[in-house]
């Protein structure tokens, strides 16, 4: 079986509001430069909850992560998967099935210590060990050699595809072609780990910045997990440290979106994430930057809860629920930030037809658009069965920009459907992932962040069994041809992408998409060469300056 987390993506970003509060760094240091040092000052919408990369699922956590460590690949400024640790694209066998890596010689620990092929074996064997309850463990299910049979069926884990050749030298066995797997591995689940460190910190390791050891461009320091702020630090042992121009980069947790607004306006901060009325104030400012994002957020319809049905397994509640919402009003005057309504469970420009070039959303087209008339005729008779008066709790997290999404929702939802009370509760990020990670939700606010560059990423998180207890047998058996049958047919897995993204939104309606996210960012224009992927980590700074 396959564990399915939500990801606090993504992602991917914008506790109460610090209104004139001022941020770790005084203002006259950002973005300072004295003789070489250069410091500039960031901010993330939640704290990081963990830097150990097997319990991964938020953004910020993500974020940093991306920083202290480096996988055998990375993403660069065009959206590229591009060598890192590893010293060039993998060697592929003829099958698809084998990958040869060569790693770089200069690649070291922040102790000093050589990377090896040996810290990337150690690290998946404990990724695909069930004992270790990795977030992200379900990746391996389907992809490595044995992945499937360790994690459900009490094989070793040292029996898992992955050979140290040599030191240098890393070889992998797929169960089968896997297209997207060299862009799997710019994701940090897939990231070396030291053995000896890990084992000496035990279950503490990555719970503060004295239990990390680096590989990536800097050090992380003043930090656990209660931390609002923290430092990453340039990591002189870091192979292309001659590179890295940032000697300092301070990070504060910012959730309010005013706030964040003033610390930019103050000198304080460098980057600051803007949503609603602050983006229109600032649409002819020149430090206004709006970026496209691959995140999608959605509506999760629980379908059983404490192993009873809910009204969401009445597919016309939820089908109700769908065509009542009007996106198009929450993107243009709730969020004016950018972000566009969502009609699909994949998100725009993300993935193009790998025989025309045509875009995933091109091809796949409008589902579930907003209709007032089906939605009244859905909700006339689904309430035959639930009854005249029926109360729903909507789940979200703290982050401002969600709770205004809520409230505006709370209000089309209760305008289109009478009868129907929904009661919003907020909760911070961590918890709201908790709970709806363990089904104790009725609606909730999800979001989801690409893992790796390929529709599957979306479509895997909602096969059963999954968290809001969505079953469909014609939607798994259609996921396990694309990922069993046709990994060397691409037109063929295209269509059948396409056909299971309509199977999940349309025709079941498992979930109701609503926008896909585009921050808008105001940024000192003294800072240069931060970059923003479309997957994996929402911000790259290693070659900033």
């Amino acid at each position: 079986m396959k564990k399915k987390i939500v990801w606090g993506w993504m992602s991917l970003m914008m506790t109460t509001t610090l209104v004139g509060c001022t941020t770790g760094q005084n203002a006259e240091n950002t973005s300072s430069e004295n003789g070489n040092e250069q410091t500039v000052n960031l901010m993330e919408s939640n704290e990081v909850a963990s830097m150990n990369t097997l319990v991964t699922q938020d953004t910020a956590s993500i974020n940093a992560q991306v920083h202290v460590f480096e996988g055998l690949y990375r993403i660069d400024q065009d959206n590229e998967v591009v060598p890192a640790v590893a010293t060039d694209m993998p060697e592929i066998s003829e099958d698809g099935r084998t990958y040869t890596i060569q790693l770089r010689d200069d690649a070291n620990w922040s102790n000093g210590d050589p990377v090896t092929a040996d810290d990337f074996v150690y690290a998946w064997q404990r990724l695909a060990s069930p004992e270790n309850e990795a977030n992200y463990m379900f990746l391996l299910d389907g992809t490595i050699e044995n992945g499937a049979e360790i994690i459900n069926d009490g094989m070793s884990p040292e029996e898992l595809g992955v050979t140290a050749i040599n030191d240098k030298e890393l070889e992998i066995q797929l169960e089968k072609p896997v297209p997207y797997f060299t862009s799997l591995m710019t994701f940090p689940p897939f990231f070396p780990q030291n053995e000896a460190f890990v084992e000496e910190q035990g279950r503490e390791y990555g719970n503060n910045s004295e239990q990390i050891l680096s590989n990536g461009a800097f050090n992380m320091e003043n930090w656990d997990q209660s931390s609002i702020e923290w430092d990453l630090t340039k990591n002189p042992e870091y192979y292309d440290a001659d590179k890295v121009q940032l000697e300092n980069v301070h990070v504060d947790v910012i959730k309010e979106a005013v706030t964040s607004f003033n610390l930019f306006q103050s000198g304080e901060l460098d980057q600051a994430e803007i949503f609603g009325e602050h983006v229109k104030q600032n649409e002819d400012n020149p430090d206004l930057q709006k970026v496209p994002d691959s995140k999608i957020f959605y509506f999760k319809m629980n379908q059983q809860k404490n192993d009873q049905d809910t009204i969401f397994a009445n597919s016309d509640v939820r089908k109700a629920i769908a065509y009542a919402i009007d996106k198009e009003s929450i993107v243009d005057e709730v969020l004016a930030d950018g972000s566009s309504a969502s009609y699909g469970y994949i998100p725009k420009d993300f993935v193009k037809n790998p025989e025309t070039e045509a875009d995933f959303r091109e091809d796949a087209g409008v589902l579930m658009e907003s209709n007032e008339e089906k939605a009244k005729e859905h909700w006339d008779k689904a309430k035959e069965e639930i009854g005249d008066e029926i109360t729903i709790e909507l789940l979200t997290s703290d982050e401002d920009d969600e709770k205004k999404v809520a409230e505006a929702v709370q209000y089309q939802l209760q305008e289109a459907l009478p009868g129907l009370t929904l009661e919003v509760k907020s909760v911070p990020l961590n918890n709201s992932i908790e709970l709806t990670s363990n089904s104790e939700y009725e609606l909730a606010m999800g979001r989801w962040g690409p893992d790796y560059q390929d529709p599957m990423t979306y479509l895997e998180s909602l096969r059963s069994p999954n968290n809001t207890n969505y079953e469909s047998e014609d939607y798994n058996e259609l996921l396990d041809q694309i990922s069993n049958d046709y990994g060397n047919d691409p037109e063929t897995r295209w269509q059948a992408m396409i056909e299971a993204e309509r199977i999940l939104v349309e025709e079941d309606t498992a979930i109701v998409p609503l926008y896909q996210q585009t921050r808008s960012l105001l940024i000192n224009d003294n800072l240069n060469g931060m970059y923003y992927p479309s997957f994996g980590a929402s911000t790259i700074f290693k070659y900033a300056t």
